[in-house]
């Protein structure tokens, strides 16, 4: 039941974000499918995923909901949503090793190996990101350090 419930859910938010990116558009043509071609892609999987689990036929009795797994994923889409806030801002180092610090702890990690696995994981994505495949990305607080 709650599967179902929120697979239907699920389905309509994979609605309303497919018709949102219908609408995204390039000021400059850069890429031949355009911008819309990625979400979209992703958000019909996404719906076919939800249809699945919304039609598929049950022969086990429904499981309640653990609470301590809904905190964790409610803390889990909060840390990611204060990382797409944070992203400019912050800059895309800072905010990443942040998120990376707080996704660590949040699945029973330690603090140290949790921050220094954040703070590799956004030097070196940003090393990858803008030296490897010439993507520039915010730097956001820094700036101010590369500027000098």
């Amino acid at each position: 039941m709650y599967v179902r419930l929120f697979a239907a859910i699920w389905l309509l938010v994979c609605a309303f974000l497919a018709s949102v990116a219908w609408g995204f558009q390039a000021p400059f043509s850069y890429d031949p499918v355009g911008p819309r071609a990625y979400p979209l892609l992703l958000l019909v999987l996404m719906a076919l995923a939800a249809l699945w689990l919304v039609g598929k036929p049950s022969k086990q009795a429904d499981t309640p909901i653990s609470w301590v797994l809904a905190r964790k994923v409610a803390l889990c889409v909060a840390a990611l949503l204060a990382y797409a806030l944070l992203f400019e801002p912050l800059g895309f180092i800072l905010s990443t090793a942040l998120a990376g610090f707080t996704l660590g702890l949040l699945f029973t990690g330690k603090p140290l190996p949790s921050a220094i696995s954040g703070v590799l994981m956004g030097v070196l994505l940003h090393g990858l990101f803008d030296f490897l495949l010439d993507v520039p990305l915010p730097l956001g607080v820094l700036a101010v350090f590369v500027e000098n």
